[in-house]
């Protein structure tokens, strides 16, 4: 027999927000040491891992742009490389920005860094690492979509675009990997109250919301660390909503 593998989650963006939210999450409830992606903010990220020691997870962070197809290949080759008995088992594909603004004055810029990082950014990551948890013959993939990419947000048509494709790719790759004991699921926040929303007006905007208020991260957190376990492996190919009844 060889040696025992060592199974960790990997959550992309995972220093802030609900990224950093479901990095505590998944240290409280489940045994995995974690893989704290970040882009640019390392002293957040470093917060995020220190949250994680406190409520008795373990982990380290890993600094890739998601939306940089060499780089994020690179640094996940030079992890397994320096974890030859690790495997990354959980997959979290959190990371994502937006850029809001009408269509019509949309630069191409701004179209195309929010579909990088978005819709690519999962590609780039999951395509990387499919094989090892097909060969691991276990695994969980969770996107973080939003509601926008179901219902479409104005203002928001490059992130609604974005986060449908994931949706739409979150559905066939399910099926692709269910008889390898791999599960993809996406979940689909309203709004919640993050670094993202700070500037919406939510005394305006929950009058909106059946619910009459924002979301916290850790309520998506749970439902992410629900899917990330066993308890959910006749799950897959789901979109789950938390939005407070706005969208359903």
């Amino acid at each position: 027999m060889g040696e025992e593998k060592v199974k960790y989650a990997l959550i992309t963006g995972g220093s802030r927000g609900i990224g950093r939210a479901i990095c505590v999450q998944l240290a409280k409830d489940l045994n995995y040491p974690l893989l704290i992606n970040y882009k640019q903010n390392k002293e957040a990220a470093e917060e995020t891992l220190a949250m994680v020691r406190a409520v008795g997870g373990e982990g380290a962070i890993i600094q890739f742009d998601v939306a940089d197809g060499e780089e994020v290949t690179t640094k996940l080759e030079a992890w397994h490389e320096a974890n030859k008995n690790g495997v990354i088992e959980v997959l979290v594909n959190n990371a994502g920005i937006t850029k809001d603004g009408l269509f019509m004055w949309m630069s191409s810029d701004d179209w195309s860094s929010v579909i990088n990082t978005s819709l690519n950014g999962f590609y780039n990551v999951t395509n990387t690492l499919i094989q090892k948890l097909l060969v691991n013959k276990y695994g969980r993939i969770i996107n973080m979509v939003s509601v926008s990419g179901l219902k479409g947000t104005p203002g928001q048509t490059n992130y609604s675009a974005a986060k449908s494709a994931v949706i739409g790719a979150t559905k066939a790759l399910a099926q692709e990997v269910a008889k390898r004991k791999v599960t993809v699921n996406a979940v689909a926040p309203g709004f919640i109250a993050t670094d993202m929303t700070e500037d919406l007006d939510e005394s305006e905007l929950k009058k909106m919301i059946p619910a009459n208020r924002f979301g916290k991260p850790e309520e998506v957190a749970h439902v992410v660390s629900f899917l990330a376990s066993d308890k959910a492996s006749y799950i897959t190919g789901e979109v789950i909503n938390i939005n407070g009844g706005i969208y359903s």
